[in-house]
């Protein structure tokens, strides 16, 4: 395959976004693209190479799989290996778990299910594993794995069939994505079936390029390039991806691999020392990145600070360098290393990193470097997450009224569960009847027309915010109006606070009952290795001041809100003025698991508060 240096400065295009992106720089807001761009340039480069070797009648399924092995494992191998102390030195027991599998499923080229069943990729909790970015390497894997498969089987139909075979299922995949993301948005980021088209557009294009060569057109490069461009500014988390969005970026990249030919503007760009350079050690800085930034926030207690992250996104070019120097050239190099030497590489690399991830994952995160006293506290928090908070919640749903009682209807978010747990916790049920009715925290506990607040929906959940109506069903204006006492329990978000006051107007103009409003709560940042070693006298004493934005929006809040029996949870949860607050309660437990969710304890602590508030007026 002639070799085209625009290829690897278009990697060094998708690198460098993707790096910014992950860093937190905010200008590169769709940096994430830099991944769909890696995509359709695998896509042309594999699927050229299969056509030449088809057509000239040396294709080996198992030079194949040497050429990969050879380009992804050795480089892959030594960033997992190295990753494997820090993880043992800076990781709790349930993140060393949580590594310990991914380092099962990076082995196995399926990391991309493993995370697919765990946190989104946008979220806080992703910004910490270390291995997360390998989603985007098994999708890549597995195509490697049956696409040459798929081609050797269907080339007895003749090349053109071919062609149009993969036309029908990029099309296929693609209108997959486009209902995955309205349907099941995790498993359409991350898996393969709706990722594919991206990889197939770049096996059009290679197909393209085979009969009628590179073209030269200065207008079609730039526009493509343009795309790209635009995609990085422009596109930020809550666009749908992948999608018909995905388009832009997607056919950029086919557009410069069609048009860009040499001479042209675009082609000159791209063909530069500086892009081309940082293009051959994209792989590596790609690999690097990631565990840098992950352990660098594990480690620190606060948010890394504004000169942290740029140099590690630095360190990750210059280890990139050398693990292209020393570990990438070598291996790629048949004189170096034997095709046995590189399946036994591989295999050993394989089981080692797979039993230590199973060892890891069975010792539970290798929790023996921990004391028992610290294990209990980090049990503490572990056992809380799982399943606590929304249990009880859940079943109220509905729950018919206990005449003898206050009926009280409880409608909100993982804050109304909260406040769920409050009510039993501090034995107020025995005075109450309590039903209850969930509104997604993405959608905005706020009774209005969906209209009126579609606009502050993002794009990826407005479809289902809508879907769900959770305001719109008889059952829900019945239970309000045959309750004594309506509570409204949120995150309340800014846009949330902007429109309470006509949500409160509209449920009074719709219910005799006494409408209640439970205010935000949030704790310092949590970080439960910031507490090892504390005595419970320590923890019981210890403090920290609350977030600026959070205090000035509750007092915002307070402000619509107050005639509507407005309760500042904030300053209840924290004493006071609420500018500081104790996550843990006066016996050193822990009232929060997450810096805003609240423990049993915390969950006491918070009925004992709300039942002296109300009991006192």
């Amino acid at each position: 395959m002639k070799y085209r240096a625009e290829i690897d400065g278009l990697r060094a295009l998708a690198v460098v976004p993707v790096i910014l992106f992950h860093a937190g720089f905010e200008l590169f807001s769709g940096g994430f693209v830099g991944v769909d761009v890696f995509f359709v340039i695998s896509g042309y480069l594999i699927t050229t190479i299969l056509i030449e070797d088809l057509e000239s009648q040396r294709f080996s399924l198992v030079n194949f799989y040497e050429r990969r092995a050879r380009r992804i494992l050795p480089a892959l191998f030594f960033v997992m290996l190295v990753c494997i102390p820090f993880a043992w030195m800076w990781m709790l027991p349930i993140q060393m778990k949580d590594f310990s599998q991914s380092l099962v499923a990076v082995s196995l080229f399926a990391s991309n299910i493993l995370f697919w069943g765990e946190s989104g990729y946008f979220a806080a909790a992703a910004e910490e594993k270390p291995l997360l970015h390998t989603w985007s390497l098994a999708v890549e894997e597995q195509y490697y794995v049956l696409f040459p498969i798929f081609l050797i089987l269907a080339w007895r139909f003749g090349k053109n069939r071919v062609f149009w075979m993969i036309v029908v299922m990029a099309s296929i995949s693609l209108l997959l994505s486009e209902w995955g993301w309205r349907n099941k948005a995790s498993a359409n980021f991350y898996l393969a079936p709706t990722r594919a088209w991206e990889l197939f557009a770049g096996s059009i294009a290679a197909f393209i390029v085979q009969k009628q060569g590179v073209q030269k057109n200065n207008i079609l490069a730039l526009l493509g390039l343009a795309a790209i461009v635009f995609s990085i500014f422009f596109y930020d988390e809550t666009t749908p991806f992948p999608s018909v969005y995905a388009l832009v970026p997607v056919f950029g990249v086919v557009l410069l691999v069609l048009y860009a030919g040499k001479g042209t503007l675009a082609a000159k760009i791209l063909s530069t020392k500086g892009f081309v350079g940082i293009g051959l050690i994209s792989y590596s800085a790609y690999l690097w990145h990631q565990p840098l930034f992950a352990f660098a926030r594990i480690r620190t207690i606060e948010h890394p600070s504004l000169l942290l992250m740029p140099a590690l996104s630095f360190l990750s070019i210059l280890l990139a360098y050398l693990t292209w120097c020393y570990i990438e050239k070598p291996f790629r190099s048949k004189t170096s290393f034997s095709r046995n030497t590189i399946f036994l590489f591989s295999l050993i690399a394989i089981s080692a990193t797979s039993l230590i991830g199973v060892i890891g994952n069975k010792t539970n995160g290798f929790d023996a470097r921990f004391l028992e006293t610290e294990l209990a506290f980090l049990h503490q928090i572990n056992k809380e997450t799982s399943g606590y908070v929304e249990k009880r919640f859940d079943e109220l749903k509905s729950a018919e009224w206990d005449n003898e009682k206050v009926k009280v209807f409880l409608v909100g978010d993982s804050y109304a569960q909260d406040l769920t747990n409050a009510v039993y916790e501090s034995d107020m049920i025995e005075n109450i009847s309590l039903s209850t009715w969930y509104v997604s925290a993405r959608c905005g506990n706020i009774y209005i027309p969906f209209k009126e607040k579609e606009k502050f929906i993002n794009k990826i959940n407005l479809k289902r915010c809508a879907k769900s109506d959770y305001f719109g069903s008889k059952e829900f204006i019945k239970r309000l109006k045959s309750a004594d006492e309506v509570w409204f329990a949120s995150s309340w978000r800014a846009w949330q606070v902007e429109l309470i006051q006509n949500s409160l107007f509209n449920v009074d103009d719709l219910t005799n009952a006494v409408i209640r409003t439970y205010g935000r709560k949030y704790f310092p940042k949590f970080k439960p290795r910031k507490y090892l070693g504390m005595s419970a006298e320590e923890r019981a004493n210890f403090a920290e001041p609350i977030n600026t934005q959070d205090i000035e929006l509750n007092n915002k809040l307070s402000e619509l809100a107050k005639g509507y029996n407005f309760i500042d949870v904030q300053r209840l949860m924290c004493d006071g003025d609420g500018l500081e607050c104790k996550i843990f309660d006066d016996s050193g437990y822990l009232k929060t698991y997450d810096g805003a969710h609240l423990t049993k304890a915390g969950a006491y602590f918070y009925g004992i508060k709300i039942m002296g508030y109300l009991y006192s007026r």
